[in-house]
């Protein structure tokens, strides 16, 4: 995808590269000898990044604005800052930690070009969730299949889509990390370069805020 070969081989040379390849990567863990191997500019691990966690960064990008398009657009962008970042990770996070990270700045980054110029989207809550594929609209009970209930509800996930994109950012990002994404306080710690301490007091606000907006529906 962002590699292209450049030289050519003899099988020698190859046999070579093998050996030498399967000797530095023993007593790695898999993640570790996946890193390894990002850092090497290996094509193939580097797509096998980008399918395995395309679907979480757009879920959370989309989250974080409220904006099909602009979540796609931040998702390429958050890839491409991670081909020029990765040599310098380290493994002091999971690699999915570390890639959240570069999602949320780049999400910050853009919302401080976008704030004179935001658009009024239509809002939606059919984005997939992570891996499960499964939109945030699904986890909202209906217990009726009515034509007047699924109006209701449909009114519901567009309230919630609202209030969650008029939350404060620093709250926005702490709860969707933990109420949609699933990660620990220690887990966003490292996400948002902040202590746990912190990220308990954002989740906390940023829930009663939402309770406050969504207390009548």
């Amino acid at each position: 995808m962002f590699f292209s070969k450049s030289m050519t081989f003899d099988e020698e040379e190859m046999a070579a590269v093998a050996l030498g390849t399967r000797a530095s990567y023993a007593g790695l863990s898999a993640e570790a000898e996946f890193v390894e191997k990002l850092k090497s500019g290996d094509a193939a691990v580097f797509d096998t990044f980008v399918v395995r966690y395309t679907s979480d960064i757009y879920a959370l990008l989309y989250r974080l604005t409220g904006d099909a398009e602009e979540a796609s657009d931040l998702t390429q962008e958050t890839f491409l800052q991670t081909l020029k970042a990765i040599k310098s990770f380290r493994g002091e996070a999971d690699l999915k930690t570390w890639l959240f990270r570069i999602a949320v700045n780049q999400s910050r980054n853009r919302f401080r070009w976008w704030t004179r110029r935001r658009r009024e989207k239509t809002d939606s809550l059919d984005a997939p969730i992570g891996e499960s594929k499964t939109p945030l609209s699904e986890t909202i009970s209906s217990d009726s299949a009515s034509p007047e209930d699924a109006i209701l509800r449909r009114e519901r996930e567009n309230v919630l889509a609202k209030a969650l994109r008029d939350l404060p950012e620093v709250f926005r990002e702490a709860v969707v990390l933990c109420d949609i994404e699933g990660l620990s306080y220690e887990e966003i710690a490292v996400a948002l370069e902040i202590n746990i301490g912190t990220v308990k007091s954002r989740i906390a606000r940023g829930r009663e805020e939402l309770r406050r907006k969504l207390a009548d529906i």
